[in-house]
């Protein structure tokens, strides 16, 4: 049978899939995509997809190098601001 994406890894994850990559609940990352708090997302068909690179960018946001790192900005919890 044909692969049309010959073997690349995938571009755009759903939801469930982006959950576990970032290593949160389906849930958690809905409420983050409600409250404007999460990764960029895109609708697709009625579908919500996520880029790998926005996932990578968004987790980023909470890089730290110590534990005293103020850092520059951050991953806010998935709560209304």
């Amino acid at each position: 049978m044909h692969d049309p994406t010959g073997g690349l890894p995938p571009r755009f994850l759903r939801t469930p899939e982006a959950a576990r990559l970032l290593g949160l609940s389906g849930r958690t990352l809905e409420k983050h995509r409600v409250y404007g708090t999460g990764p960029r997302y895109r609708k697709i068909g009625g579908r919500v997809v996520y880029a790998l690179a926005d996932l990578q960018a968004w987790a980023d946001r909470g890089l730290r190098t110590s534990t005293s790192d103020p850092g520059s900005g951050g991953v806010p919890p998935a709560r209304r601001r």
